[in-house]
């Protein structure tokens, strides 16, 4: 094949789709792979957890996270520290900040996420976010004993790092609008549970209320954190957990619908498009698995997942040939590590109407640490699954109840 395959995104995603390309009998000549960061791809679920707490420096974290390249996959052209900028579809070029112009005869996408920020002004150096290698040796850096860190957002990247930041001593007050901390995903009474096991281990919540504000002085230190409800939470640092946006900007202008990453099919074609792929965070695709709705899902196993449908659907489109006739019915799952309790799901919690206990109970925290296994259902079918403190043996057998 001497069809030019360009990937934007050198993390797990690209990784992927570069694995599953040389995996289906593409040569790495023809394989670019354009990365914003300048490392090589890492694995980014400990940066919450783990090498947060334990960071030594980059060079550290990254020989504990780097992800091993195949010599395959290491022989192709890797442009890393030079992200996509903008890209015309109809000339199938895309160009780079370096000013460089790529030519491909299929894009594949798989640029991941940026994460929000409150639009608020102030509090420069103590406010963080936790999405690459810098972010976390920039929060470990300020994580200090007795300090005082508010988190908002109670999803699982905020939580992890609240569990984290107490471990190391400090102050950790938790503010989610939405109620109990990662109800979202997992639903009101498991994230009340787990509420209560982050309490008994020094975490504050502040819930049901959000960020109205920054309190700063007159040299624009950070001092405290403004509610809705009007109260006020000192503050020496900011921890912005409030979720992604998917990085598809450099994108517009192209027709596209980037309303909420990239609108996919289930072969991982972009709006139908023969030359144009999404993988992981930023693919919007619908799974027959449980129905016709597009979503994305910023689950681990995903870019793996689509990383290897949108290889074979653009190994056979580059060779003339129909992509795969069998549906693609990824199942997602997701962990987590929160006060070395760990949570695994597989399925999709977010999507059920009704719960049931399948093992022990929520009432306690005691109760929580001893394992739980949760069932979900949507219209009276099992959509998900979900385990807490679970020895692995025992959370995998769970998995047979979204075969009931």
């Amino acid at each position: 094949m001497s069809a030019r395959i360009v990937i934007i995104g050198a993390s797990l995603g690209g990784l992927r789709a570069a694995e599953a390309l040389t995996g289906l009998g593409v040569a790495p000549g023809v394989i670019t792979i354009v990365g914003a960061e300048p490392h090589p791809p890492y694995n980014r679920p400990p940066l919450s957890k783990e090498v947060l707490e334990e960071l030594g420096g980059i060079p550290d974290a990254l020989a504990k996270t780097a992800f091993r390249l195949k010599p395959e996959v290491a022989a192709a052209d890797w442009r890393l520290g030079i992200p996509a900028v903008a890209a015309d579809l109809a000339a199938r070029t895309v160009r780079l900040a370096d000013g460089s112009d790529l030519a491909y005869d299929a894009l594949m996408v798989a640029t991941g996420l940026t994460p929000r920020r409150l639009p608020f002004p102030g509090g420069d150096g103590q406010r963080f976010v936790l999405r690459t290698l810098e972010d976390a040796a920039a929060l470990r850096r300020a994580l200090t004993p007795d300090r005082a860190v508010v988190v908002v957002g109670g999803g699982f990247i905020g939580c992890e790092a609240a569990a984290t930041a107490a471990r190391l001593g400090c102050k950790v007050t938790v503010v989610e609008p939405l109620g109990a901390p990662m109800a979202r995903a997992v639903g009101a009474a498991v994230g009340a549970a787990l509420q209560r096991v982050h309490t008994a281990r020094g975490v504050s919540f502040r819930t049901g209320v959000g960020v109205s504000g920054l309190l700063c002085d007159a040299e624009g230190t950070l001092t405290g954190v403004a509610l809705t409800d009007g109260r006020e939470l000192a503050a020496d640092l900011l921890v912005e957990a409030i979720g992604s946006v998917a990085n598809v900007d450099w994108l517009a202008g192209q027709g596209l619908d980037l309303s909420n990453g990239l609108l996919c099919d289930n072969h991982m074609r972009v709006q139908g498009r023969g030359d144009l792929f999404g993988i992981g965070d930023v693919a919007r695709f619908p799974n027959p698995l449980y129905d016709a709705e597009p979503r994305r899902i910023e689950h681990w196993c995903v870019p793996g997942q689509t990383a290897r449908r949108a290889a074979e659907t653009v190994v056979a489109t580059l060779n003339g040939e129909a992509p795969p006739e069998a549906p693609f019915r990824p199942l997602p799952s997701f962990w987590s590590d929160q006060h070395a309790i760990r949570l695994q799901s597989f399925g999709l919690p977010a999507i059920a109407d009704e719960m049931e206990m399948l093992e022990g109970a929520l009432d306690t925290p005691d109760a929580v640490t001893r394992g739980v296994a949760v069932g979900y259902r949507r219209a009276g079918r099992p959509v998900a699954v979900l385990t807490i403190a679970l020895p692995p043996g025992r959370a995998l057998r769970h998995r047979a109840y979204l075969d009931a």
